[in-house]
């Protein structure tokens, strides 16, 4: 009987475990670390109405952090850049500090939006700041060459016409 005890206690023990096995082998600690990732666990802005923890999220409110907010009207990432430039932002390959660069391609389906920190003004590359990359509410930084810039799309600050102009097409 002793036995029999022994072995259900082991095997509901293991079982309460998976969880937490599961997350230790799909999580790379050090690899974490040096990605310099941190928890973002402030209080949602009431101006961002973009899903806490998401991309969108960190993008407008980072955005919002400059004093250049975006609209909340458009929708998942994939359709930023569309609906960016339908609101008259300036959307390019070159990434500039303060833009969001947005990936259409992301897995996921969804895209994939981040906030443009800096840019090396020598070697072109170009340093984001991005949430739920490498996890749910996660905020984490990485540098891009230059030559990533062709892959994503650039929103920018709304185009300013002067009076009588026209936009380019």
């Amino acid at each position: 009987m002793k036995r029999i005890t022994l072995i259900a206690l082991l095997g509901v023990s293991l079982i309460l475990s998976l969880p937490v096995i599961a997350l230790v082998s799909l999580t790379n600690i050090g690899a974490l670390a040096q990605a310099a990732v941190s928890l973002f666990t402030a209080p949602q802005s009431a101006s961002d109405r973009y899903d806490y923890g998401q991309c969108t999220y960190w993008a407008a409110l980072r955005r919002l952090q400059i004093g250049e907010p975006i609209p909340n009207t458009w929708g998942n990432a994939i359709t930023w850049a569309v609906r960016a430039e339908a609101d008259g932002y300036l959307v390019d390959h070159t990434p500039s500090f303060g833009a969001i660069a947005q990936d259409s391609s992301a897995l996921g389906g969804l895209g994939h939006v981040a906030f443009v920190e800096s840019v090396n003004p020598v070697t072109g590359a170009w340093t984001i700041s991005e949430m739920n990359r490498v996890g749910w509410d996660e905020v984490d930084q990485r540098t891009l060459p230059e030559s990533a810039a062709a892959r994503y799309n650039f929103i920018h600050n709304p185009v300013v016409l002067n009076a009588g102009q026209q936009p380019s097409t």
